[in-house]
C-alpha cells in the first residue's frame, strides 16, 4: 500500500484500486515522505494536471502522522476527528514502524461517515426496460437484479443513505408495479420512497418534469443500473463551491492498445514510437447533481435525456462542472459482460 514519490496519478489509481483503499503511503528510501489520499487525485484531475503527472507534485504539505510516543487514546481521537482511513506510526527516524487501520480502533464507523446529505433529494431513474439483460428483464425489471445479497436499486439507497440521505424519488415505467411491492415488504424503512410514474418512456431525464413543484433545492439524480463508492458529500461540496448548475461524476477509464503506434510528421517521417500506450477517458458514470431550477428547462412530456439538458446548459454558459472517480470505484451492470464483472468484484469484497 505504498507508493514512490515518482509514481503517477494514474499508477496511484490504479494502486489504491487493487488493494481497495483510497489512501496510500508515499515513501523515498523507505522513509516516510507523506500520504496521497483519493481527494487528493480529483482535485488534481479537477485542475487538469496530466495522468502522467509524479504524486509528488500534487501532494499536499500537512499530512495527519503519529508517533511512536503517541498513546493510543491520543491516535485513535485524532483518527476519528480527522475521518483518516489508516495511521502511519513514525519512530524518530521517519521510519514506519506501524499502521493503524481504521477497522483496527473501536470507535463505531458512524463517526466515520459525514451525515451531510439529510434533506437532500435523490431521484433514481427506474424505468427503463433494460434489453440489453433480457431474459432476466422480460421476468423482473433491472432495477431489481441482484447484485451480491440485494437488488441494485436498493444497494444505491443504501449507499445515499449512509451518507445521511432520506429522501428518495423513484422514476418508473416498466414493470412498476414489482418495484412498488418490493419496497412496501420492507419493514421499517429508515427513508421514504416517493413514485412518479412515467406512461411512455421519456429517456435519462424526460420524466423530471412531473417534478417541478416537489423539488426546491440542489438534489442529485442516479441510473438505476450503476454503484458509485464514493464519498457523496465530497462531490455535493465540489458542486455548491464551484456554484455549479450540474455536476456530472465521471469514471476514469483505461484502455491498453496491444500495439506499437507511430506518430508521424509532413512526408510521413517517423516522429515517435509509442509501445502498447493506455488512453485514459472519463466515463459519465450515470450520477449527476442538479439545481432545482433546471427542472423547469425540461420540456412536458417529451423524450428528453439528461445530455440534451447538459448541452443547454453549456450552451447559454451555465457551468457544468465533472468530479471523477477510479476505474474501481464505479459498478455497471447495463449489459451482460458489466454485470458478471461487477458480480466477481462483489464477490471479492
Amino acid at each position: 500500500m505504498s507508493i514512490t514519490p515518482d509514481t503517477t496519478l494514474l499508477e496511484a489509481l490504479s494502486k489504491m484500486d487493487a488493494i481497495d483503499r483510497k489512501l496510500l503511503l508515499v515513501l523515498k528510501d523507505n522513509l516516510f515522505f507523506s500520504l496521497l489520499s483519493i481527494g487528493d487525485i480529483q482535485r488534481a484531475i479537477i485542475a487538469n494536471h496530466p495522468f502522467d503527472t509524479p504524486v509528488k507534485n500534487i501532494l499536499r504539505k500537512k499530512v495527519e502522522v503519529a508517533h511512536v510516543s503517541d498513546s493510543r487514546q491520543q491516535l485513535e481521537a485524532r483518527m476519528i476527528f480527522h475521518r483518516t482511513e489508516f495511521m502511519p506510526v513514525l519512530d524518530d527516524d521517519g521510519r514506519v514502524v506501524e499502521i493503524i487501520f481504521w477497522e483496527d480502533i473501536q470507535e463505531a464507523g458512524k463517526h466515520f461517515v459525514k451525515q451531510g446529505l439529510e434533506g437532500v433529494p435523490v431521484i433514481i431513474m427506474a424505468g427503463g426496460k433494460g434489453t440489453r439483460l433480457k431474459p432476466i428483464t422480460n421476468i423482473i425489471p433491472k432495477p431489481l437484479i441482484p447484485l451480491g445479497e440485494k437488488p441494485i436499486i436498493e444497494l444505491i439507497i443504501d449507499r445515499f443513505h449512509k451518507h445521511g440521505a432520506k429522501d428518495f424519488l423513484l422514476s418508473i415505467n416498466y414493470k412498476g408495479e414489482a418495484i412498488r411491492r418490493f419496497f412496501d415488504d420492507i419493514p421499517g424503512k429508515p427513508y421514504n420512497i416517493e413514485y412518479f410514474e412515467e406512461e411512455k418512456a421519456l429517456g435519462t431525464a424526460g420524466s423530471m418534469y412531473m417534478l417541478r413543484d416537489k423539488i426546491n433545492r440542489t438534489f442529485f439524480v442516479s441510473n438505476c443500473d450503476i454503484l458509485i463508492d464514493q464519498d457523496y458529500n465530497e462531490v455535493l461540496d465540489y458542486h455548491n463551491n464551484n456554484n455549479n448548475e450540474l455536476t456530472i461524476v465521471a469514471a476514469i477509464k483505461k484502455y491498453s492498445i496491444p500495439y506499437g503506434t507511430l506518430q508521424t510528421a509532413e512526408d510521413g517521417l517517423l516522429q515517435e514510437i509509442k509501445e502498447k500506450p493506455e488512453l485514459v477517458y472519463q466515463i459519465n458514470s450515470g450520477v449527476y447533481i442538479l439545481e432545482p431550477h433546471l427542472i423547469k428547462e425540461i420540456p412536458e412530456n417529451e423524450f428528453y435525456h439528461i445530455t440534451d439538458l447538459i448541452e443547454k446548459i453549456m450552451n447559454r454558459g451555465g457551468r457544468v462542472g465533472v468530479w471523477p472517480v477510479s476505474e474501481k470505484s464505479w459498478l455497471d451492470i447495463g449489459d451482460w459482460n458489466e454485470y458478471l464483472e461487477s458480480m466477481k468484484f462483489m464477490n471479492k469484497k
